[in-house]
């Protein structure tokens, strides 16, 4: 049995005088359209590429109109196409920061949107030289200094946005810990703060940035800087950094480990009651993330603390809430949580059961589709250890999950029939009685029929099987049989995946050993003894299939029209030679198989 996990852009920089995207810092003397198109037409452009030497006295200047001409999306060609990349960036080496100042905005507003900006940069080796630039100025905590970092971060961020390969360029360079540092030392000021964001934003959506995230402080500077924050737009800012750094499961930890979990828990305390829409979406922020935290196995375990944990217990109060996001958070935490037999157990024990069942109630009539999914999730998987199995049978949960029978939202059925199929495994009685159940095995037919939604189809399948393997029960298989259910599992003994086509064929072997004269019709009709011999003679098939099928083809002779069927096709062939099968077992079951089919010959 395996425990399902429940789960639930970049970003244009903005630079620190408000502009979005060209990066400012000096009036705009040459942005305006008509000003830029005079300067492109008189041939300007050329000339500058002489003027911007380290020896020449206007060489700040230049840098200057470059940067604000390149303010206007139609001017950035034009730079590139009049050679003044190469020596923009020959310049990052100056050791004047008003040259250093203005050619940074002219590399960064050049590259904005452009590819072909981003390309003679790229060719110039421009990326390289400024991370080598932030590295020697990171500790200089002069505004001068500030102000050069922030905008060597925004040339980086519009060299690199919304392009993968950049990005991983960056990150070979070594971009992240070296971001990750200013951070630390500059979370003071807030354009560069905001820059750091941005960049982590971008970054932390390329999967190869992850392992190098979590090599650094990360986690610490983020949650420390997020502690700090009362604005929602700021805090907004970090939940973007955060939410795909959290998806790796050392940063989840790394995260815990800084106290972020006593953040989120307490916003949601704070914003529960608010009707704002500000704070409505930062409740469903914090929650949200506080259940990715859940996803890593260790994260999840230090916050369970053996069921003892303050944020186990906080999550838990979230069911009973009158609100739908906490209601949704806490059903999708409990179904994290619920991942281990230890967990499982313990929280059956603690009552959670009733609490999930409560919640569903609540939802029967024009529920919340997200909440029920997410409560069924949670009973799934508390319904896997052997021990909770009756437990939760006891305590009703199967008349709870049933009210949901008329659901047509594939995920609350997909849900539906995993949980009835875990709470059945090995339960004979129960398994007899929902078997029995002619409403539920209706519906388990008609889904079997779903072909737009495979995993209803498949857990429907699944749970007709399931019904009889547990039961063994006359009563279920004649259920199944009148309500058409036979030809379903034929279908599914050709199932792409063993696990299914094993548990089919156990099925139909069942059915044939208590109720062949019953089901003989729909068998015939469902072409199983074809099926079958399909299935022998491939010698795809896996060992364990082979098996089954000669097991079922000996219960199939009891059957006069089956039997006929099986000679015809002249199985005894097939099965001699699987005498001599690689498999023990298989070639044993073929012996056997054999002697039934000549006595019956």
């Amino acid at each position: 049995m395996t425990y399902a996990p429940c789960h639930i852009i970049a970003v244009i920089p903005t630079p620190a005088d408000g502009e979005t995207g060209p990066l400012g810092y000096s009036d705009p003397v040459f942005s305006d359209t008509e000003t830029s198109e005079k300067i492109q037409a008189s041939g300007i452009l050329q000339l500058f590429a002489s003027l911007l030497t380290p020896q020449s006295s206007c060489t700040a200047k230049v840098a200057n109109i470059i940067a604000e001409v390149a303010k206007n999306e139609f001017m950035r060609i034009p730079c590139v196409d009049a050679g003044l990349i190469s020596p923009l960036v020959q310049l990052l080496n100056s050791k004047d920061q008003e040259v250093l100042l203005h050619t940074g905005r002219a590399l960064g507003n050049v590259c904005y949107d452009s590819h072909e900006g981003r390309s003679a940069v790229d060719q110039a080796g421009g990326a390289q030289i400024v991370i080598d630039r932030l590295r020697s100025l990171c500790s200089s905590a002069d505004p001068a200094s500030e102000k050069l970092l922030t905008v060597f971060c925004g040339m980086l961020m519009n060299y690199s946005n919304e392009n993968d390969s950049l990005q991983a360029q960056l990150i070979n360079m070594g971009v992240i810990p070296t971001l990750v540092t200013l951070l630390g030392i500059h979370c003071h000021n807030s354009a560069l703060t905001e820059m750091c964001l941005v960049a982590f934003g971008n970054l932390a959506e390329l999967e190869s940035s992850k392992e190098q995230f979590a090599s650094t402080n990360i986690a610490e500077e983020l949650v420390r800087l997020f502690k700090k924050q009362v604005e929602h737009d700021k805090r907004e800012m970090i939940f973007e950094v955060l939410a795909p750094l959290a998806e790796n499961d050392a940063i989840k930890l790394q995260l815990v480990e800084a106290g972020l979990v006593e953040c989120l828990l307490e916003i949601v305390q704070e914003k529960v009651d608010s009707d704002k829409e500000d704070d409505i979406a930062e409740l469903k922020t914090a929650s949200d993330l506080m259940v990715l935290l859940l996803l890593g196995d260790e994260s999840m375990q230090k916050l369970f603390e053996g069921g003892k944990g303050s944020v186990f217990q906080r999550v838990l109060s979230w069911i009973p809430s009158n609100n739908h996001q906490l209601q949704l958070a806490g059903a999708l935490a409990i179904a994290n949580f619920a991942r281990n037999d230890g967990n499982c157990i313990h929280m059956v024990d603690s009552g959670i059961v009733e609490k999930l069942m409560d919640l569903l109630d609540r939802h029967v009539e024009d529920g919340n589709v997200t909440v029920q999914h997410a409560a069924l999730s949670a009973l799934r998987n508390l319904a896997i250890p052997v021990v909770n199995k009756a437990k939760m049978l006891s305590a009703g949960v199967t008349e709870t999950v049933l009210k949901f029978l008329k659901s047509e939202m594939p995920p609350v059925q997909f849900k539906l029939l995993g949980t009835l199929r875990m709470l059945i495994d090995a339960q004979a009685e129960a398994a007899e009685q929902l078997g029995k159940n002619v409403k539920l095995v209706e519906r388990l037919v008609e889904w079997c029929e779903a072909k737009d939604h495979a995993g209803v189809m498949g857990e429907s399948n699944r749970l007709l099987s399931a019904l009889i393997r547990h039961s063994k029960s006359k009563d279920v298989i004649k259920t199944i049989v009148q309500s058409g259910g036979i030809k379903h599992l034929v279908t599914m003994a050709t199932s792409e995946h063993v696990i299914m086509q094993n548990e089919a064929l156990v099925a139909l072997a069942l059915i044939a050993a208590l109720e062949l004269g019953t089901a003989e019709k729909d068998l015939e009709s469902a072409k199983l003894v074809q099926i079958l011999h399909r299935l022998l003679t491939d010698e795809r098939t896996a060992p364990e299939i082979k098996y089954n099928s000669m097991v079922l083809t000996c219960a199939l002779m009891g059957s006069e029209s089956l039997h006929k069927e099986v000679q015809d096709l002249a199985f005894l062939d097939v099965v001699s030679k699987l005498r001599s099968h690689e498999n023990k077992s298989v070639s044993q079951q073929a012996s056997l198989t054999e002697q039934r089919l000549t006595v019956g010959s």
